[in-house]
Formats: structure tokens, C-alpha cells, sequence
């Protein structure tokens, strides 16, 4: 498995020829480069959001060219502060062509999902979301593995059909 990071990965997205499909199984992230908003968040503070401008621009440019971005979470209820603040950051993700949907755990059986998140490329490469233990992010492994990608796609195919679109689901 190979690791990715920075550029390697926002070049691995541009080059992505239909889609790029990421599934997120945790309820709480301590990445260090969130830490701030997420603590502004948790005051009440206004956040400006420009601590994610260059993500969002990857994906507009991504977007704007067909090629769908889509983005599963399965989530404990009730929510997790970390899920919460998710529910409104997401919005910025929308705004640049992003789809967002929301899966309830309790309505998947445990076994039908990985413990890891990933990105599914084109549904022919998978690259696991690579975290240290003290929570922050490295990069991405990059698997080809046929089977590994087989199995991650039909994950993803459970998660999504049955997840329920973010306007939906923050109505809920």
C-alpha cells in the first residue's frame, strides 16, 4: 500500500474520471488542524471558514468539471459535538458541489461496514483516510487490490442507499 499526502492527493482527486465517493465511520475526529474551529464552534464563535479554502476549491474544481464528490457518514445518535459542528461545516462542502447524506448507525448492522474510512476513486482505487494515534491526519494508503475495492464498493453501495441526503436529514 502506498501513502499519499498533500499535492499526491489532490492530484489523485483531479484525476479521478467520474467520481470520488468518501465514507466517514467515526463520530469524533481530534485532528489538530481543526481544532480551532471546532473550539469557535463549541464557544458560539462566528467561523470564517477560510481554514478549508483550499479543500473546497479542490472540490469545486473537481465538481465543476461533472464529476460527482460524495460523502457518507454514518453517525451516532444523539450526535457527538464533532457531529454536530459536521452539520454545519458541511454546508461549505454543499456549496462547492459536494453530496453529503447521513446514515443513523443503528440502522446498519455493524457487519456491513468497514472500521476505517475511505475514498472510493472511479471505483477502481481505494485510499483509506491514514490518522497517527494522537489523531492526526497523515495522508492516504492507496490500495488497487481488486478485492479490497470490491469490498469497498459494495460498503459504500449499502451505506448510501440507505443514507438520507444532509437537507433531509438536518430537518430530521
Amino acid at each position: 500500500m502506498q501513502l499519499l499526502q498533500g499535492e499526491e492527493i489532490n492530484d489523485l482527486l483531479r484525476s479521478c474520471e467520474h467520481s470520488a465517493y468518501h465514507l466517514e465511520v467515526l463520530d469524533t475526529y481530534e485532528t489538530p488542524e481543526e481544532a480551532e474551529p471546532f473550539g469557535k464552534f463549541l464557544a458560539g464563535e462566528p467561523d470564517d471558514y477560510a481554514w478549508g479554502t483550499d479543500w473546497w476549491n479542490l472540490i469545486r474544481e473537481v465538481t465543476s468539471t461533472g464529476r460527482e464528490v460524495r460523502r457518507a457518514r454514518v453517525v451516532t445518535e444523539p450526535h457527538t459535538d464533532y457531529t454536530r459542528w459536521g452539520l454545519v461545516v458541511s454546508e461549505q462542502n454543499i456549496a462547492v458541489g459536494e453530496e453529503i447524506r447521513y446514515l443513523p448507525r443503528h440502522l446498519i448492522d455493524p457487519s456491513d461496514l468497514t472500521t476505517d474510512d475511505f475514498w472510493l476513486l472511479d471505483n477502481r482505487a481505494l485510499a483509506f483516510t491514514v490518522f497517527e494515534p494522537s489523531g492526526r491526519y497523515v495522508g492516504w494508503g492507496i490500495s488497487h487490490d481488486p478485492v479490497i475495492v470490491e469490498h469497498a464498493r459494495a460498503v459504500w453501495s449499502r451505506v448510501w442507499d440507505k443514507a438520507v441526503p444532509h437537507a433531509e436529514y438536518v430537518k430530521a
